[in-house]
């Protein structure tokens, strides 16, 4: 399976840009098989060094760090940028057609069949979903990507009968010049807008998915997505249309109609069964994995079984607890306003919502819209964006408080929500600045739940 993809970096000269969790897979998978090779890595990270010191024991091993990490990186062959880099403010005019990754690599030169998720929201649950639903019918399937592992890290277990699903972040999706098998787009709303140069720039990237894709391929996308038919983007007569509102007039469709699941003319599910995963927005999320099914003609009544023995992901809807009367939910995968406004429609009797986090640009008023014509009582908002939720909303009939920490705003709650009813921590914005990243928001959360 590797023989192509090593025979072309075989006389490379490489450079490692970003050496986080896929940057250090990268170094590991280059030496494993060219252990003698010239290597450069650049990061911003000033202490790499100290904090990977095995790397300076490599003699064949190059760095640049800091603030000029990026100089000289034109002179090398192939720059394998790992997806946190962003490139906005960068003149790539010299290194353009030299940027690659784990991503494109892979598709380019391994010879297996890839489905490929991306969305604003939705791709870890849906990613995770065709990936129990294909392997409880006895394929060889994996998983990887964005979600947890790098697709270096599983590529030797790959083989030529195996279906690799990969879940796709618009940042490793943004200079990619191949495909997958079938690509996925699940939904496409204002996000990451301090990476890229407009939101345009953003929606781009998301449509690599299905840009290179050959004839044969299959692209399943979102037909009521706005933003996606503002791209006017030119679909291909084997793709899917995925609508909850309306029956595309398309030759493949999945579509609700009157509460019930049709894949083209067949109905497939009722969605008023029980299941695990709540609101219209998993609803669209599971009639995506039904296109797949029908393309890789998997048993229909056998995915429905695994749909409906799913449990959502941390950090997604997810029930922490009953404590003292009052129900806790973390949603800190939540970062814009779309998916904190499905939260609340889908869990029902929230007395209190924790919101807010970093500033990203992204437009509040809808959310505020929302949050004034709901029956939410408290609303508890935290720094940067809490502030404007605050602002907007302190003279309505809500009761709202601004707090700096998370731990404040769970002690409030605790104090103000009703008995039998909701507190939910949907942030409707990005940790980064308070926290790590969501889900130390939503482990922390948790923990201050349960203190009592």
């Amino acid at each position: 399976m590797l023989r192509k993809l090593l025979k072309y970096l075989e006389n490379k000269e490489i450079v490692i840009l970003g050496f986080g969790v896929e940057g250090e897979s990268t170094y590991k998978f280059l030496r494993k098989h060219f252990p003698n090779k010239k290597l450069f890595i650049a990061d911003m990270n000033i202490n790499l060094l100290q904090n990977k010191p095995e790397l300076t024991d490599d003699i064949n091993l190059e760095v640049s760090l800091g603030d000029s990490y990026l100089n000289g990186i034109e002179e090398y062959d192939l720059i394998l940028k790992a997806p946190g880099i962003s490139l906005k403010d960068i003149d790539i005019s010299k290194i353009k057609d030299k940027i690659s990754s784990q991503l494109e690599l892979f598709l380019e030169f391994i010879d297996v069949f890839t489905i490929g998720v991306t969305g604003t929201k939705g791709k870890s649950t849906t990613s995770s979903l065709i990936y129990k639903v294909l392997e409880e019918q006895g394929k060889d399937t994996f998983l990887l990507g964005n979600i947890g592992e790098p697709i270096f890290n599983d590529i030797d277990n790959i083989n030529e009968k195996s279906i690799v699903v990969l879940e796709l972040s618009s940042h490793a999706l943004e200079y990619v010049k191949k495909s997958p098998n079938i690509g996925i787009i699940l939904d496409v709303f204002e996000e990451h807008l301090d990476y890229y140069k407009s939101f345009e720039k953003y929606i781009e990237a998301k449509f690599n998915v299905a840009k290179f894709q050959k004839e044969n391929n299959f692209f399943i996308y979102n037909y009521d997505n706005i933003n996606m038919k503002k791209f006017n983007y030119t679909y291909k007569e084997n793709d899917y249309a995925v609508s909850i509102s309306s029956i595309p007039n398309v030759k493949n469709k999945i579509y609700l109609k009157n509460n019930f699941i049709y894949c083209n003319n067949k109905e497939i599910m009722s969605i008023d069964e029980e299941m695990n995963l709540k609101g219209l927005h998993n609803i669209n999320n599971i009639m995506f994995i039904f296109a797949v099914c029908d393309i890789l003609n998997i048993d229909f009544d056998k995915a429905i079984l695994s749909i409906k023995n799913f449990k959502p992901l941390e950090h997604r809807m997810e029930f922490v607890g009953n404590i003292n009367g009052i129900y806790f939910y973390n949603d800190s995968i939540a970062t814009i306003p779309e998916a904190t406004i499905n939260a609340i429609s889908a869990i029902k009797n929230v007395n209190t919502l924790i919101v807010g986090g970093k500033d990203r640009g992204v437009n509040l008023s809808k959310l505020i819209e929302f949050l004034k014509n709901s029956d939410i009582e408290n609303i508890i908002c935290l720094p940067k964006t809490g502030e404007y939720i605050y602002d907007a909303l302190k003279l309505s009939n809500k009761n709202v408080e601004y707090v700096e920490k998370l731990e404040n705003a769970v002690e409030i709650a605790k104090k103000v929500t009703k008995k039998n009813m909701v507190c939910l921590l949907s942030p409707a914005a990005s940790s980064y600045g308070y926290f790590k990243n969501f889900e130390e928001r939503g482990r922390l959360f948790k923990e201050y739940v349960k203190n009592r």
